[in-house]
């Protein structure tokens, strides 16, 4: 099985949490061309499926606040796991008085002068 995914275990319970990226990702059916039908079908018996929105997903939120985060906060070299908590807090503590927010505007302007060289001009 490919596509972005995550998988959630909580000890002590016997289902597992599967939240895809994608809302067209995997069905059961994947799990039945994988393995035999009695394996599948424990397996499905075990996992919960969540489907995150098709757009501004969730898990894509996340990537970028750790890619934000990586790039304005954990930029450099720490001395101990206690220092980098101490510096994700206080950033994490500025960005939420800024209430930073992830801006999903993709205007066609920015549109045709990004992906220009991907779709020819159907001017003369």
């Amino acid at each position: 099985m490919s596509g972005s995914w995550w998988r959630c275990t909580i000890p002590g319970r016997r289902r597992s949490w599967l939240v895809q990226d994608n809302l067209n990702t995997h069905d059961g059916a994947s799990l039945y061309e994988a393995f035999p039908p009695e394996v599948a079908r424990r397996t499905l018996d075990r996992i919960e499926s969540h489907y995150t929105p098709k757009h501004g997903s969730r898990l894509n939120m996340a990537e970028t606040e750790i890619n934000i985060m990586g790039r304005q906060c954990l930029d450099r070299r720490l001395d101990s796991q206690g220092r980098m908590a101490e510096e994700i807090a206080a950033w994490e503590g500025e960005r939420n008085a800024r209430k930073a927010r992830i801006h999903w505007t993709f205007t066609l302007t920015a549109a045709r002068r990004k992906l220009r060289k991907v779709y020819p001009s159907i001017e003369a």
